[in-house]
């Protein structure tokens, strides 16, 4: 099928799924999520495609790593999914309401937006995860990975699609993959306006510029995670060190792990390079500036375009400011509205810190690591919002719908 074919269906797949109750949902993502079990060894065969051709390709490992499916990851898939039966259907949540002076009754109702595309790169999961939470909260979902990943998402959305195929209660349409994975598919997908009533891209500068310059389509854009911890004079040294090397090391190649430490002057010498010997120890490359240069020699110097790089590996930049205003500053120059941290013991650091920093997440004495719809109990998300309407921070079920007004009468006319 075209795209535009595979908009229509989906269209008219969340007309039912809009009236489709909670448990008839629930029970098809427990079947999801059966098969994706039962059927990992086919999953990871298709992934074995993959990885072999992006090696092939010479392809970087950090994303190599993003694109690898293991045991550990399909078990995390399935797990996800039945997180998401666990939580609860956002669909006729009423969220407030008014009794008018006339009688009129008023509820705000939540409803599914509809179709919810996603265009994705490299992470194979994203195709289960979109998949679950369109569905629990009623949305068809058009999915469009990577060519990266083409083996593994046709995998796991036939696995998806067979377990549809199967049951009357759920169209099969509501969950599709395209299969086109060229420039051309994606401008085709968001011109779609008369089927798709959200795009959500989660890929790098190229597709986000892409989709900025020519969508007709409502977006939430999941930008660039150019991360930062900032560790104030008043920070304790061991924590602030166990929450700087988990923030970089415990997976360089997501959007929410650290890219740039913001280090107060009073450190600098003192705890700085001991912070810094245990992320070289690990296997990080620093980028300092030219304060971070003297107190450790180790460092390569920073260039202008470090600090407004995510580099998604074991590559991180150092900058070592005077105080809070100068970290703010910097921050609010550089970061990209996904995630930041202060690790501070004086609280009106921390509290001004939370309140200055432009961001959908703020973490205070932790890791930016937790940027994440599942440690956020959304279950898994279908992105991270960096802009401002409709929705921010990671995605969970009640981002993929929105409010409507019914009103409730008695007979009542409007007079004027």
């Amino acid at each position: 099928m075209s795209v535009i074919e595979i908009c229509r269906t989906a269209a008219a797949a969340a007309r039912v799924l809009r009236e489709t109750p909670t448990e008839v949902k629930d029970r098809v993502l427990e079947s999801i999520a059966e098969a994706l079990d039962a059927e990992r060894g086919r999953l990871k065969a298709a992934n074995a495609l993959d990885i072999e051709a992006a090696r092939a390709a010479g392809t970087s490992a950090t994303l190599i790593d993003r694109l690898t499916l293991t045991d550990k990851r399909i078990t995390g898939m399935v797990d996800a999914i039945r997180t998401i039966i666990g939580l609860p259907d956002p669909v006729g949540a009423v969220t407030g309401g008014q009794s008018r002076p006339n009688g009129l009754r008023i509820e705000q109702v939540r409803e599914p937006l509809g179709v919810v595309a996603v265009v994705y790169e490299a992470r194979p999961n994203v195709t289960a995860d979109v998949a679950a939470l369109c569905l629990k909260s009623g949305n068809a979902a058009v999915l469009r990975g990577s060519s990266i990943a083409l083996h593994s998402n046709t995998a796991i959305a036939a696995v998806i699609r067979e377990v549809l195929d199967a049951q009357d209660e759920v169209p099969a349409a509501s969950v599709q993959l395209i299969p086109d994975t060229s420039r051309e598919g994606v401008l085709e997908l968001l011109a779609a306006e008369e089927y798709v009533d959200l795009v959500v891209p989660r890929g790098g500068p190229g597709l986000i510029q892409t989709v900025k310059d020519n969508a007709r389509v409502p977006t939430v854009i999941d930008g660039d995670g150019n991360c930062h911890v900032y560790v104030d004079a008043s920070a304790d040294p061991a924590r602030a060190t166990s929450i700087v090397v988990n923030a970089k090391t415990s997976r360089p190649s997501v959007c929410n792990a650290l890219e740039t430490l913001v280090v107060h002057e009073a450190l600098a010498a003192t705890w700085l390079p001991g912070c810094l010997d245990e992320l070289a120890a690990l296997g990080v490359t620093v980028r300092g500036d030219e304060r971070t240069c003297e107190v450790w020699p180790k460092a390569e110097a920073a260039t202008g375009d470090d600090w407004a790089t995510e580099y998604l590996d074991l590559v991180m930049a150092v900058k070592v400011v005077r105080d809070l205003d100068e970290a703010l500053d910097h921050i609010e120059r550089y970061g990209t509205r996904n995630a930041e941290a202060v690790v501070a013991q004086d609280i009106s650091v921390a509290r001004r810190f939370a309140l200055s920093i432009d961001s959908g997440s703020v973490f205070v004495n932790t890791s930016t690591r937790f940027s994440d719809g599942g440690e956020f109990g959304y279950g898994v998300e279908i992105g991270v919002s960096t802009q401002k309407l409709h929705a921010r921070g990671p995605m969970g079920l009640e981002s993929l719908t929105c409010v409507k007004n019914v009103v409730w009468g008695e007979g009542q006319i409007r007079v004027l």
